[in-house]
């Protein structure tokens, strides 16, 4: 049960207040937030300070009927026994609370007194209130004079605590928008920071662009002298000539792998079967992988050997096939074959490395060197130009996020001042 709290009023509306453009720098928004902080916190603290002078007396008051109340015995001797008693006890407890928790309000200077004083306050009353609210009918009927003054000071000294709460929550939601703003400022600073980071990075590498362009000229005007040059054209004659060339390998290695893929299945066996010695076993692998390359007249007899070999393991089967007679007729024609298929190889080798040889003595000493020069050069301009359009794309969404900012800022100003403030950037 409360005791006789009222009503409270209604707070009055403040009058609508008439904006002023007032144009500022970003560097003075610190400055401005600080004095609108010290304003705020000046207004605050007055009207606590106000409040807490129009509460003391009414503690006073509380104090001073505790100790009347204390000496009054309200007549009990006039009534009941048993509600005596149960009178006796309820001004007992009005008393204790009045005597005990009700005391001189604190001196307000700062916000830190103005928080102490909100919270005695809350506590106090929540206190008094909780004690008169259960012993209502005992103020009300036996402590009537009492009765309406604690009413009074206690609804007054409610209202004073509601504001006094009222206007601290209003200062810390206010020192939240400043601190928001100072959090702002930073991410601006930090934004500049960035972007001018990345501004003296993006010029670093359009210098480096300048330079891989011009090293880019010098080297294809190197590459222009030696392409025009006679030497040069007779080895792109000759490296063409080689190219064209190099299709007489297939036909040879097509050959050859028609021949031997009739005995591939034997030579397959033989070579997985047979305890060979390093030399034929090497080569007896590269007949099984691609015959043309161990077709060398070095190896004749190794591959006459490994052939006759498997002829035997056929013949006495150890090599299993599905026609002996059929595959050892393939053997006997691969071996008449292998002296025409070495000369082929040969023929073809020695013309291919006398074509490479010749080849390499007209190459230009430094074409290499210059083709891959300027290799690098246009990867290395590729790699610097993908990144100044990265940087680019990185500093136009820094200088589209600073105006967003600027913007809150002077929105939450707005929040403080009667002035509209346009932030302009230095």
């Amino acid at each position: 049960m409360v005791f006789g709290w009222g009503k409270k009023k209604p707070i009055e509306s403040t009058a609508e207040r008439k904006s002023v453009n007032q144009n500022i720098e970003l560097d003075d928004v610190p400055q401005i937030i600080s004095d609108l902080s010290k304003l705020r916190e000046s207004q605050t603290l007055s009207e606590i300070k106000n409040l807490r002078n129009n509460t003391a007396p009414l503690i006073d008051d509380l104090m001073k009927i505790g100790i009347v109340l204390e000496k009054d015995n309200l007549s009990v001797d006039d009534i009941d026994k048993h509600l005596a008693i149960i009178v006796v006890r309820g001004k007992q407890q009005v008393i204790d609370i009045l005597k005990k928790d009700v005391k001189t309000l604190m001196q307000v200077s700062t916000i830190t007194d103005a928080k102490k004083l909100d919270y005695f306050l809350i506590q106090l009353l929540k206190k008094v209130g909780d004690v008169l609210g259960r012993q209502t009918r005992v103020i009300h009927i036996f402590a009537k004079k009492y009765a309406n003054q604690l009413t009074d000071n206690l609804k007054i000294m409610n209202e004073n605590s509601d504001n006094i709460s009222k206007l601290l929550k209003h200062y810390e939601s206010t020192q939240s928008t400043f601190d928001e703003i100072t959090e702002m400022l930073n991410k601006i600073e930090s934004l500049n920071t960035e972007l001018s980071d990345k501004t003296k990075r993006n010029i670093e590498i359009l210098d480096n662009l300048k330079s891989f362009e011009e090293m880019k000229i010098t080297l294809q005007t190197s590459l222009d002298e030696i392409h025009s040059s006679e030497n040069y054209k007779k080895y792109v004659g000759l490296e063409n000539k080689l190219t064209k060339f190099t299709n007489q390998k297939l036909k040879i290695k097509s050959e050859i792998d028609t021949q031997f893929t009739k005995i591939s299945r034997p030579l397959g066996r033989y070579a997985y079967g047979s305890s060979l010695d390093k030399e034929q076993s090497g080569i007896l692998s590269t007949l099984v992988d691609d015959p043309f390359d161990a077709l060398l007249s070095e190896n004749s007899d190794t591959i006459i050997v490994i052939l006759e070999n498997i002829r035997k393991g056929i013949s006495s089967g150890a090599i299993s096939v599905k026609d002996a007679d059929k595959t050892l007729s393939q053997l006997t024609e691969t071996e008449e074959s292998l002296d025409g298929f070495i000369k082929k190889v040969s023929d073809y080798s020695n013309i291919f490395n006398s074509m490479k040889n010749e080849l390499s003595e007209l190459k230009p000493k430094n074409l290499t060197f210059l083709e891959n020069e300027f290799s690098n050069n246009t990867a290395s301009e590729n790699d610097s130009d993908l990144k100044s359009k990265t940087i680019l794309s990185e500093i136009d969404q820094i200088n589209s996020k600073i105006p967003e900012i600027i913007s809150k800022i002077e929105g939450k100003l707005r929040i403080f001042s009667n002035s509209k403030y346009v932030i302009s950037q230095s």
